[in-house]
């Protein structure tokens, strides 16, 4: 098993770097490598004083720092190439940095998510049949769905026989009145099918009609029936 070193709140050596670079208030493209380097092994021997084990890839680091250290200190005797080797190193390790800091950034981004994430729950879809109340009382044959789709196709019908052109006349009606109507035939006819209950067959005439008779079911003042499927709908006294 893999396991990964952390000293304290930190995890690996560039870590450790981008925290003593902020606490430092240094400019990560522009860091100061003596300051950085000193701040770095003064981290890495307090450590040690504590007895614990300093992983290797926290001492590749410090190796790194101390050769750009010693570059900056040392007398510029060198060639040319060994500036060139200096400046390389540096930009590799801020390169390194930069790419570790976006990393950082997202993970801590993705945690957030992950918390924000957290505060949701879902629950699966529930049986809430037990919490109706006042159903339509339909025939076991017939659904409402049923019977929407039968009016739908008897509206078509209409629409297709009635004359091309007509005359449209104001004719004011409420639920209640139409209730009363359907009730009186109702007490006298005792059953009637259902299609016949629509004498006039305006939008609101037929909006307040069908609302009416559904209303009527709703409080059981009627029920809606149909023997066999296609066969014809009929609203009865309960």
């Amino acid at each position: 098993m893999d396991y990964k070193f952390k000293i304290n709140e930190f995890e690996g050596p560039l870590d450790l770097l981008l925290h003593l670079i902020k606490e430092s208030k240094m400019d990560i493209m522009d860091i100061e490598i003596v300051k950085l380097t000193d701040q770095y092994l003064s981290y890495i021997n307090n450590m040690e004083k504590l007895n614990l084990n300093i992983a290797s890839e926290y001492l590749t680091i410090a190796s790194e720092l101390i050769y750009l250290k010693s570059k900056i200190l040392l007398p510029n005797n060198k060639e040319e190439s060994d500036n060139e080797e200096f400046i390389e190193a540096k930009e590799n390790l801020i390169n390194r940095l930069l790419e570790y800091k976006q990393y950082k950034d997202i993970t801590n981004t993705f945690k957030i998510l992950e918390e924000q994430r957290g505060e949701f729950f879902t629950k699966s879809p529930s049986n809430l049949k037990e919490y109706k109340s006042n159903e339509i009382v339909l025939n076991e044959n017939i659904t409402l769905e049923d019977l929407v789709k039968a009016f739908q196709k008897f509206l078509e019908r209409k629409e297709y026989n009635k004359p091309i052109t007509t005359k449209i006349t104001t004719k004011e009606i409420s639920v209640s009145e139409r209730r009363n109507y359907i009730k009186n035939i109702l007490k006298e006819r005792k059953k009637v099918e259902f299609f016949d209950l629509f004498e006039d067959f305006t939008k609101p005439y037929v909006v307040i009609t069908f609302l009416s008779i559904l209303e009527m079911a709703k409080s059981k003042e009627l029920t809606i029936k149909q023997e066999k499927n296609f066969d014809k709908i009929y609203c009865e006294v309960i």
